[in-house]
């Protein structure tokens, strides 16, 4: 696992009795397995639409981001073992950690901005979003935009992990078969990888025409998905499929009896418990390679990042604080306004026979020494992106 940054951004505004700002729940292959993740991320589906909350889900993490508001926090299904619950700056810290490649099995890929960049557009699309994780999200992907240009050479996914796991059984795969199952981005990746090996693609999917378009662009042959006695002598096998791979029984028994390692992607695992245990240490799942990262940053690289990082979440700290801090200045603002006005008419009862323009004179003057009094507490209310005025300023003004 590659370490969390250890810079820290600004405070998040206090909240009345401790309710935070942000909240995140972080389901992550690391500590908890597959099945697990998913039956939690269907149950959050099953769930009432709330624009306060937004999920991200992909092969090795589900996570649901909160902005609570003035309200409760909506509810939650159990969380299973292994859950890591987040508030406000670590929740922050993490999201942003993610989408500048921090938390991949390969750093620095790109797939993860993509995958956060679509949940957002989606949502976009489809609801509306609460603005404190618009804006987060939206900070997220420009700090992931800007990490991603630091990134040296063409970025590797987890479709080449995938493949040096079979690599390491078979070795070169240089005019050797590989069979993708799937065509989504996670298949596609991993044909096109192949291919740049010199391998032999072989594809299969669901639906035929789709196979058969992905296996013309890399130059290789679609089989049938449900046909049985199909395949050809395999180097390995990626699976990247949404539901399950039952490959018939000739096949299942060719690929036991044979060498050949098969590497799951799909969460939950597409191939089935059987087959797993008749393939033994040549089947790796998804979970599998989140033992350890495939490389660490070098040091440099790693500040940076963790710059880049910090400042983003200062950057979106300071944003939160004068948008929860403008009721505040506005409140104190209007309180001193109301007495304004009544002193003003008090001193009019008092002396009736001022004139317009001395009237005018005592508005201008007392606007005036509003201003002067008001001028050094509201700029610190402005400036206070650790909100540690804004109980004080509730309390002296009684807003």
């Amino acid at each position: 696992m590659i370490a969390e940054p250890t810079a820290r951004v600004s405070a998040f505004p206090a909240q009345a009795m401790g309710r935070p700002t942000i909240a995140a729940v972080i389901l992550h292959a690391r500590a908890v397995p597959s099945l697990a993740r998913e039956s939690f991320a269907e149950a959050l589906a099953a769930l009432p639409f709330d624009e306060r909350a937004i999920v991200i889900r992909t092969c090795h993490r589900v996570e649901i981001y909160v902005a609570p508001g003035a309200g409760a926090m909506p509810t939650l299904p159990p969380l299973p073992a292994g859950a890591v619950k987040l508030t406000d700056v670590e929740a922050a810290r993490h999201l942003i950690s993610v989408a500048c490649g921090f938390d991949s099995v390969v750093f620095g890929e790109d797939q993860i901005l993509h995958q956060v960049r679509t949940c957002l557009a989606e949502r976009h699309a489809g609801a509306p979003l609460d603005p404190v994780l618009d804006r987060l999200f939206q900070a997220a992907l420009r700090a992931g935009r800007r990490a991603h240009t630091w990134f040296d050479g063409s970025p590797r996914s987890l479709a080449d992990v995938a493949l040096d796991r079979i690599a390491r059984t078979a070795g070169s795969l240089e005019g050797r078969t590989v069979l993708v199952a799937g065509v989504g981005r996670m298949g596609r990746l991993a044909a096109f990888a192949a291919h740049r090996r010199g391998a032999r693609v072989v594809v299969t999917n669901r639906t035929d025409a789709r196979a058969t378009t992905l296996a013309g662009e890399v130059g290789g042959r679609a089989v049938p998905f449900a046909a049985d006695g199909v395949l050809p002598p395999l180097a390995g096998a990626i699976v990247a499929l949404a539901g399950p791979w039952r490959p018939g029984a000739v096949d299942a028994a060719a690929l036991a009896a044979s060498s050949a390692e098969v590497v799951d992607l799909s969460s939950p695992p597409s191939v089935p418990e059987e087959l797993q245990a008749a393939l033994g240490r040549r089947f790796t799942s998804v979970d599998d390679l989140t033992v350890a990262p495939e490389f660490e940053p070098q040091d440099r690289l790693r500040r940076r990042l963790e710059k880049l990082v910090s400042e983003t979440g200062r950057e979106y700290c300071q944003w939160l604080r004068a948008r929860d801090m403008v009721p505040v200045i506005q409140a104190v603002a209007d309180g001193a306004e109301t007495l304004r006005q009544s002193e003003v008419e008090w001193l009019a009862h008092r002396l009736p026979d001022l004139g317009e323009d001395e009237r005018a004179v005592v508005e201008q003057m007392s606007h005036r020494l509003v201003a002067a009094l008001l001028h050094a507490p509201l700029t610190a209310l402005h400036d206070d992106d650790a909100g540690s005025l804004e109980r004080a300023a509730r309390d002296l003004f009684g807003v």
